[in-house]
């Protein structure tokens, strides 16, 4: 069995790329660490490095085990984690990875009432995109995502499904677009847009909208990692930005509304995503419950009629 000392030597390698930092992060000797890494090789009969003019770097090897060894010092911290929650007479901590939608949709009430049933709970709440939460969720820095479900499936991650998604096109109430029946997609191109930062995915689907249109790209003049910028941005100027449909009464509170795009705009599965190779705690399985039950309800509550058109209000000349 690897000593666990030996794995934490080899991670701090990893991370700096170089042996002399990497001591001094661990607050151990160059030689100490030096020696410690051809022990863990030995054992292993395999390179974990090679060095570089600049320091050294993971061999295939090195790259396999960095993987596994972060989630069994992730593990490790969980169990950690627990423990102390148990002997201080509560739950333990979970990190969760929210996209901009479920900040301010769904996931606040579940957590809300998540806490309020069991006082101890720690909950950590990380905001970001697709091309930063699932990194995220597989180096083991969060404990479950709840996201959009439109990327690749990876064999370590499980994907379950809690609701459909669309995608608007969103602008001040009094945006020069918002007066026109339907918006022809040459036109939305006249006008700055705003994107969230590193959301190439997101980024995507917007620039495939216009592709399929015979057009270029959009310019994203501004890109942020905040929803609140983001409305605001859009309250003050001609900025124009593709979000979720659920944000849209949020929006409409700060004198923004849906703008009448032509077309389908964007459609995604939206839920949770988790690793397959973790042991979920029994906090992670107690929210993933409490998501699955709160979609439930939803949709059990949804209304199985459409709603009736409101009569058309007659003019007074009307007989």
């Amino acid at each position: 069995m690897i000593d666990s000392k030996l794995l934490r030597c080899f991670l701090s390698v990893v991370d700096h790329r170089n042996v002399t930092a990497a001591a001094s992060a661990l607050h151990i000797t160059q030689p100490a660490l030096s020696k410690n890494i051809q022990k863990l090789e030995s054992e292993l009969n395999v390179r974990l490095f090679e060095r570089r003019p600049g320091g050294v770097i993971p061999t295939e090897y090195g790259l396999a085990l960095a993987r596994r060894a972060r989630l069994i010092e992730h593990e490790f911290r969980l169990a950690s984690s627990e423990i102390q929650a148990m002997k201080e007479g509560g739950s333990g901590t979970i990190t969760v990875g929210a996209g901009p939608l479920w900040t301010v949709y769904a996931l606040p009430d579940v957590l809300a009432s998540l806490i309020e049933q069991q006082m101890k709970v720690k909950v950590r709440l990380i905001t970001g995109v697709l091309d930063t939460l699932i990194p995220d969720l597989l180096k083991g820095d969060v404990d479950i995502v709840c996201s959009a479900l439109d990327f690749p499936d990876h064999p370590e991650v499980a994907k379950e499904h809690l609701f459909d998604v669309k995608h608007v096109v969103l602008g001040r109430a009094d945006h020069p677009l918002a007066r026109r029946r339907v918006i022809e997609p040459r036109e939305l191109l006249r006008y700055p847009w705003i994107a969230f930062a590193n959301d190439y995915v997101g980024m995507g689907r917007v620039g495939s909208y216009f592709s399929a249109n015979g057009l270029e790209q959009p310019t994203f003049a501004v890109e942020t990692t905040s929803l609140e910028s983001m409305l605001s941005l859009l309250r003050l100027g001609e900025f124009v930005a593709s979000v979720s449909a659920p944000l849209v009464p949020r929006a409409e509170l700060l004198g923004l509304k849906s703008l009448p795009v032509g077309g389908t705009f964007w459609q995604f599965r939206a839920g949770i995503a988790y690793r397959r190779s973790s042991t979920l705690s029994p906090l992670t399985s107690a929210l993933i419950a409490a998501l699955k039950a709160h979609f439930r309800t939803r949709r059990r509550d949804a209304p199985l009629e459409r709603p009736r058109r409101q009569p058309r209000s007659r003019s007074r000349n009307t007989p």
